[in-house]
C-alpha cells in the first residue's frame, strides 16, 4: 500500500466549528452559529495565553537605541518579553557582543535615585500596557510630513512630560514638550512597528498606551546599541471561515475539543455533554501543552551582589 506522501493536513475555521458543533450535539446551521463559534474561539485562545507560553507565538525583535531616549514602544500585539540582551558592535562580526540586561519591576525603577544617568543600559522595566487608545481631545495645528520631529498641537496641558501619541495609524514618542508653544519635541516617528507618515492640519491626537520598555541607564553615545528581545505575541484572531487557525498543527485536536466545550455551554443540546467535553478538552490541552515546550538543559543564572 502507498501513502499520500503529504503531511499538510490542516483545518479551516469553518471545519473546526462544524466538528465542534457536532461534538456538542448540534449541526452548524446558520451564520449566527459561525459567528458565535468565532467569538468562543477568540476567547479560548486568549485563555491559552493566560495558561502559559505558546511556543509558536515567540518572535525575535530589534530596537535601535537612540542616545538620550529612555522609552521605546513594542509591537501592539506583544503579550510579554521572554528574554532580552543589549547588542554592541552589531555591524562588525568580530566585535559584536550580546550583553546581559536584567529585568526590573516598576517599584525597583521608581527607587533609582538618578534616572538620567547615561551609560550602557543594564536594566529594563517592561510596561505591559493594553495598547488601547484614548482621545487626547487635542489636534495638530499644522501639516506634518514623515520626517519632522516637532509637532504643534492645540494644547499640551493634559499631556505627560514625555510619552506616546497616535496620529492616524502612526504611533510617535515625544521626549519633551514646550508649554509656551504647545509643541511636542524630539519626536521619534513610527514607533511600535508603525510607519512614519504625513498628517494633515487638524488631525486628531490619541494616546495609544502601547506596551513598551524603559531602560536604565539612559543610552549614551559611546557606541551604537541595539535592544534584542524575544517576545510572546498574541494568537491571531479567528477568521471569517476560510482561514486556518494561527497555531501549531499539534493543537488542532485541542482547539476542536475546546471549542466544542465552549459551544456546549451555550446550547441546550450540549448541557448533558458538558462534563465529558470539558474532560476531553483538558486532556487534549495537557497533551498539546506538554509537547509544546522547550526541550533543552535547564540553566539557572544567580544574581551576584557584592558586599559594600
Amino acid at each position: 500500500m502507498t501513502t499520500t506522501g503529504a503531511t499538510a493536513f490542516n483545518l479551516e475555521f469553518t471545519e473546526i466549528a462544524e466538528e465542534a458543533f457536532e461534538r456538542a450535539g448540534r449541526e452548524m446551521r446558520s451564520g449566527y452559529d459561525l459567528r458565535t463559534a468565532r467569538r468562543s474561539m477568540n476567547l479560548m485562545t486568549i485563555e491559552w495565553q493566560n495558561r502559559g507560553i505558546n511556543m509558536w507565538t515567540i518572535e525575535q525583535g530589534t530596537i535601535n537605541l537612540i542616545p538620550g531616549v529612555v522609552t521605546y514602544a513594542l509591537p501592539l500585539d506583544t503579550v510579554d518579553l521572554l528574554d532580552h540582551v543589549i547588542r554592541t558592535g552589531q555591524n562588525n562580526i568580530s566585535t559584536q557582543a550580546d550583553l546581559t540586561i536584567s529585568r526590573i519591576s516598576v517599584s525597583t525603577y521608581a527607587t533609582i535615585p538618578n534616572k538620567l544617568n547615561t551609560a550602557r543600559p543594564i536594566q529594563v522595566w517592561v510596561q505591559r500596557m493594553s495598547g488601547q487608545q484614548t482621545p487626547a481631545n487635542i489636534a495638530t495645528t499644522a501639516a506634518i510630513n514623515a520626517s519632522v520631529t516637532s509637532i504643534p498641537v492645540t494644547s499640551v496641558v493634559n499631556l505627560a512630560s514625555s510619552g506616546f501619541i497616535q496620529l492616524d495609524n502612526e504611533i510617535i514618542y515625544y521626549n519633551n514638550l514646550d508649554v509656551a508653544t504647545n509643541t511636542l519635541q524630539a519626536c521619534q516617528r513610527g514607533q511600535a512597528n508603525t510607519t512614519a507618515a504625513t498628517h494633515t492640519i487638524g488631525t486628531t491626537v490619541y494616546i495609544p498606551n502601547p506596551p513598551c520598555i524603559t531602560l536604565w541607564p539612559v543610552p549614551d553615545n559611546s557606541t551604537p546599541y541595539q535592544f534584542i528581545y524575544w517576545r510572546m505575541r498574541r494568537i491571531k484572531d479567528a477568521g471569517d471561515g476560510i482561514e486556518t487557525p494561527d497555531m501549531n498543527f499539534r493543537f488542532l485536536p485541542c482547539v476542536t475539543a475546546g471549542l466544542a466545550y465552549h459551544i456546549a455551554m451555550k446550547i441546550p443540546e450540549g448541557l448533558e455533554r458538558l462534563d465529558m467535553l470539558k474532560a476531553a478538552y483538558e486532556e487534549q490541552f495537557n497533551l498539546s501543552a506538554g509537547e509544546d515546550r522547550e526541550k533543552a538543559t535547564v540553566r539557572f543564572v544567580p544574581r551576584m551582589l557584592r558586599a559594600r
